[in-house]
């Protein structure tokens, strides 16, 4: 019980992100958004096979390719949305609770929407 509350104080006095934090934070945001772009045009340039031998081989491979680009395409819309967040001001908020996600947890994470609590909550959801 006393590790709850830790974490859940933690979460409410978040220290505010200096200006030096955000431009990290900035820079980091768009170092992965050149890195999902990257992998998203290697994905779609990936060769198709046509003989049937190979065909069947890269089934299993083609459906791993799928993934990756829906994987790639899903933290890229989060990595924008961050980036959007920082343009209008509104970063390092949870969308849930509006309390201030902790400086490390974004330092971790810096596309996360959700406070530490409030991630958890939704998870436990699925």
């Amino acid at each position: 019980m006393v590790n709850n509350q830790i974490i859940g104080d933690r979460d409410t006095r978040s220290s505010p992100l200096s200006t030096e934090d955000l431009a990290v934070l900035r820079d980091n945001l768009r170092e992965q958004r050149l890195f999902r772009e990257d992998q998203l045009r290697q994905i779609a340039a990936a060769p198709a096979r046509t003989d049937e031998p190979v065909r069947r081989r890269t089934a299993a491979q083609t459906e791993v390719r799928v993934k990756l680009a829906a994987s790639a395409r899903m933290v890229l819309a989060d990595v924008e949305a961050a980036l959007d967040r920082i343009a209008e001001g509104r970063y390092g908020r949870c969308q849930l609770c509006r309390r201030g996600i902790d400086r490390d947890r974004l330092m971790i994470v810096p596309q996360a929407r959700y406070c530490a609590r409030c991630q958890q909550v939704r998870e436990a959801g699925r």
